[in-house]
């Protein structure tokens, strides 16, 4: 094994791994993404990453197995949330491996030629797929957001103004599966005013699926817990894992920021929530409603 600087054979090994891992990544998702030139790009960056463990292979002068888990959780993540937000995590989970290469002295001709093909898939990637699901994001959110900060708020109001928990979880999801319906028809009637080429129907189911998914969520503590308050504060608790989650599928998809647009939902989400509770003590005590 030739040896240079800091680099060993276990660094080799590493690479060697890391590179058949991803071979077989992008080789099950070829056989899976739909359109011609997303399976031809992902065939062919799958037999570069076999070409460059061949690479590394030179240096360990033995075979490397990949890791079966990492093939198998990518490949479950990109079919179950896409392509794009699957390859992608993959790519910034493997960034760092990818930026020792840079630190491999010069003396390893072969290198060059590794970076420069990362690089190229890379902007392969930027550019390859175009999935539905990234398309209508823009829906998602509005789906999401809206459910979020108007279904927590009436959450928080119903909490103090009916002290029942069946009561409150009735009339939220009363609230909240027509407040769905009227948000997937504005929607649909947004989108349908303006070009881009999206489908109204697509854009109004996206909408209205969030909605009644979130309206589920933030309902159920409600259906399985006696104490008013202790469903409430699950129901914040799920609310915030809903807005962390889909942020981070954004950020990674889309490579957007993460942290400034989670704190900006969470923000709102609570601040919302917390004068309705208020408005729901003050709207009780008005009226002297005791349930």
């Amino acid at each position: 094994m030739k040896q240079s600087g800091n680099f060993d054979a276990r660094d080799a090994a590493v690479f060697q791994k890391n590179e058949i891992t991803e071979h077989y990544i992008y080789k099950n998702l070829s056989g899976k993404v739909t359109g011609v030139r997303n399976r031809r790009i992902l065939s062919q960056i799958a037999d570069d990453e076999m070409r460059h463990y061949n690479v590394w292979k030179t240096y360990t002068r033995r075979d490397i197995a990949p890791s079966r888990i990492k093939v198998w959780f990518y490949t479950f993540i990109s079919m179950v949330f896409g392509f794009t937000f699957g390859i992608k995590l993959m790519e910034k989970a493997e960034k760092t491996a990818h930026d020792v290469y840079n630190r491999i002295p010069g003396s390893f001709k072969e290198i060059n030629g590794i970076i420069r093909d990362e690089e190229e898939h890379e902007q392969a990637l930027m550019t390859l797929l175009d999935e539905d699901r990234l398309k209508y994001t823009g829906s998602v959110v509005l789906g999401l957001n809206d459910a979020l900060v108007e279904l927590m708020g009436v959450l928080a109001g119903l909490t103090f103004a009916l002290q029942n928990t069946a009561l409150v979880a009735l009339t939220a999801s009363i609230t909240g599966f027509a407040a769905a319906l009227s948000m997937a028809a504005s929607e649909y009637l947004s989108t349908k005013s303006e070009p881009g080429g999206k489908s109204p129907f697509k854009a109004a189911v996206y909408t209205g699926f969030a909605y009644i998914l979130t309206v589920l969520v933030l309902v159920t503590p409600y259906l399985l817990f006696a104490d008013l308050y202790l469903c409430l504060a699950v129901a914040f608790a799920a609310a915030v894992c809903i807005i962390g989650f889909f942020n981070f599928y954004i950020a990674v998809a889309k490579d957007v920021p993460f942290r400034s647009r989670f704190l900006e939902m969470v923000g709102l989400c609570f601040t919302v929530a917390a004068l309705s509770f208020a408005a729901g003590y003050g709207i009780r005590y008005a009226f002297g409603i005791e349930v």
